[in-house]
């Protein structure tokens, strides 16, 4: 028996929200999915969000960020020990490799990014240009005709 639902019925009566049907299926997919390193998504304002990673271990250098095609992805890389000539007698702090993606809404740029008492901090926020905020039409009382 599958577990998928088919989104059809919501489509009937709206247009373009086809990717929504993607995102719901691959939230399915990943729902039993890896939690390391944990985080947390905070809403700040109507147009400012911040995505908080428990980065324990890491450096600046160990981490990285990027944006493509509306999907941030956050990378942690072990770091080279064996300089260090460490012995762990006990190892609690996991500084395996981990990978994040998110998905950005239309319009939501990384305005920072700071490594700040192990918490990778991601500064997001809702930049809407002019020609996509809704604009009142107004209703004329003559008819206008429209010539090609």
């Amino acid at each position: 028996m599958s577990t998928a639902f088919s989104m059809t019925p919501l489509f009937r009566q709206s247009v373009g929200f086809d990717r929504f049907n993607d995102l719901f299926e691959s939230a399915m997919r990943n729902e039993a999915g890896s939690s390391y390193p944990p985080y947390n998504v905070e809403k700040y304002a109507d147009d400012q969000y911040r995505i908080v990673v428990a980065a324990a271990g890491f450096q600046e250098d160990d981490l990285e960020l990027q944006v493509e095609r509306g999907v941030l992805t956050v990378t942690g890389g072990k770091r080279d020990t064996s300089a260090d000539n460490v012995t762990y007698l006990y190892q609690g702090i996991a500084q395996r490799a981990f990978k994040l993606s998110f998905r950005l809404a239309d319009h939501i740029e990384v305005k920072a990014a700071s490594l700040v008492n192990g918490l990778l901090n991601i500064d997001l926020v809702r930049i809407v240009p002019e020609e996509a905020k809704a604009k009142r039409i107004p209703i004329g009382a003559s008819r206008t005709v429209l010539q090609s």
